[in-house]
């Protein structure tokens, strides 16, 4: 997909001011960034404990890759007031319907092809950061589009407040998944099920190592 210049420095700015509140007046720590590929499809899958994590995950991710795109699906009613709307667009958020939404899953398919983009496996927020489970159309995704993958784990942010200082929290970028075995089975629920269970089970392994944040 091609993005204008000027698109790409404002999203690059953006995170930058968000990094700032982040991590200059709180503590916000990121580990793990050199685990993120600098080019191809990139997924990066985590989980999610906060309205904030959309915000912070790019600025994790753009600290060390200015000027690229990390591209979200988020709910459609974040984008009925116009004005909100075009902000959550003009930094790669694109509208998704509740339930088995097929239009958004073949923009996110094109968009594994050469993009970076950031999903939430769980389907659903947990604000006390406990992990659930993944959702099977997440591994169909993954099995589909082959790119690479990112467990990825946020600590800590589901006890911030807004607007707020000296507040501690993570993020964990971990090693790319390796699904070569799982790749090689059918097209069918039952590998779509094992797929995402691998993603699951490789979040739960940052997440504990991050016990204090939580």
């Amino acid at each position: 997909m091609k993005v204008s210049y000027l698109r790409r420095i404002w999203v690059t700015f953006s995170a930058h001011v968000i990094g700032i509140y982040a991590s200059r007046i709180n503590r916000f720590v990121i580990k793990g960034d050199e685990n993120i590929p600098h080019e191809g499809g990139v997924l990066f899958a985590s989980n999610h404990i906060s309205a904030y994590d959309t915000i912070f995950l790019p600025w994790a991710i753009l600290r060390k890759h200015p000027m690229q795109m990390v591209w979200a699906p988020a709910k459609e009613e974040l984008f009925r007031k116009r004005l909100s709307g075009m902000l959550y667009s003009s930094w790669g958020a694109f509208p998704v319907k509740r339930g088995r939404d097929v239009r958004a899953g073949k923009v996110i398919t094109d968009l594994l092809k050469n993009q970076k983009v950031m999903l939430f496996p769980e389907g659903t927020r947990n604000r006390h950061g406990v992990l659930g489970k993944g959702n099977r159309g997440v591994g169909k995704l993954i099995y589909d589009s082959r790119p690479t993958v990112v467990p990825t784990a946020l600590a800590g942010l589901n006890r911030w407040k807004f607007p707020g200082a000296g507040q501690r929290a993570v993020v964990v970028f971990g090693s790319p998944i390796d699904f070569s075995d799982l790749f090689e089975r059918d097209d069918c629920k039952e590998t779509h099920i094992l797929i995402v269970e691998r993603v699951m089970e490789a979040i739960s392994a940052l997440l504990h190592r991050e016990e204090k944040y939580r």
